[in-house]
């Protein structure tokens, strides 16, 4: 007389560790995509909030100017104590969020100094990279003194995105990505 023992059978094991594994290598490539739409979300809400702290720095702070640097825009006003970007954007350059954020000028000389006491720009422009491409952002954003987003897939924008007007190769960015 043969009893039959309970438990699984080495095939059925394997079958089910199969199955576990596929299931963990999908969502590791879901994950890893997930992370990189939200460091890129990061880096276009990081340009517009600099965006709408130069635009509030040139009308309280810089007689129509803009401020030089990502520091300076973090340096309080010294009539309110107040900020126009948070501490944790005000470091030149910006690693934030698996992207290099970096802000360039022309300078203003003929100008007196902003409230804070910095040399003015005229204009400015600001780029966003991944610090690893395709790991850590797939897309290369800018904007400028005009307040408009670009981005591009394949290119930095850093050594050619003019401080004003449209850069020679992008699109603008509409929305946030899904």
């Amino acid at each position: 007389m043969h009893t039959r023992q309970s438990g699984f059978t080495l095939i059925e094991l394997l079958i089910v560790i199969s199955i576990i594994g596929v299931l963990a290598a999908t969502s590791m490539a879901i994950y890893r995509h997930s992370v990189v739409r939200a460091h890129e979300a990061t880096a276009i809400v990081t340009l517009t909030a600099i965006n709408q702290a130069q635009f509030a720095f040139a009308q309280l702070c810089g007689n129509q100017r803009y401020a030089p640097t990502l520091a300076s825009l973090g340096t309080p006003m010294p009539t309110t104590g107040h900020a126009f970007l948070s501490s944790d954007l005000a470091s030149d350059p910006l690693a934030k969020s698996g992207y290099q954020i970096t802000m360039t000028g022309t300078a203003v000389t003929d100008a007196g100094l902003t409230c804070t006491g910095a040399t003015p720009l005229e204009s400015y422009q600001v780029t966003a990279d991944p610090l690893r491409p395709g790991t850590s952002g797939s897309r290369f954003f800018a904007t400028n003194t005009d307040r408009i987003l670009y981005e591009d897939p394949t290119k930095t924008f850093a050594p050619d995105m003019p401080e004003r007007g449209a850069p020679s190769h992008g699109v603008e960015v509409l929305t946030l990505p899904k």
